[in-house]
């Protein structure tokens, strides 16, 4: 990851300051936009958060998600629940273990899925559901 300087102006007396990105703003509207970037993520961390983003930008994986946010399930019940093949369903369930968004338990032959324990799977289990609340209000 680039380690990045960022030089400006933010006191008084002109001094320049050092913050960890090497960006130099065109306009001094003062100081709020370095501040911002002294706090910015690395550059790897938004593409982090992209991808997982990314992963729910397919309709069919968040309506999984949606799914699996509320029940847990073996693949052919979810698959007759979005009404798409075993195969198709297990392509979108392997994206999502692999982001660790969803966990399995194997009880004999049976592989169940569930939402995962992790912050990141809250996390998108909040917006999900925020955005589905949201709408449902709107069409009221």
């Amino acid at each position: 990851m680039l380690n990045r300087l960022i030089q400006y102006t933010g006191s008084e007396s002109g001094e320049a300051a050092m913050t960890k990105k090497n960006i130099k703003l065109p306009h001094d509207h003062g100081v709020q936009t370095y501040e911002a970037l002294e706090k910015m993520p690395e550059d790897g961390e938004f593409a982090d958060a992209s991808a997982v983003f990314g992963l729910i930008s397919d309709a069919t994986r968040l309506e999984i998600l949606w799914l699996l946010c509320h029940s847990e399930d073996c693949v052919m019940n979810i698959a007759a629940a979005v009404g798409m093949s075993s195969p198709a369903v297990s392509h979108h369930l392997r994206l999502l273990k692999q982001s660790k968004l969803i966990s399995s338990r194997k009880e004999g032959k049976e592989v169940y899925y569930r939402l995962a324990d992790t912050a990141d799977a809250r996390l998108m289990h909040g917006i999900i559901d925020a955005a589905f609340e949201r709408k449902s209000k709107e069409n009221k």
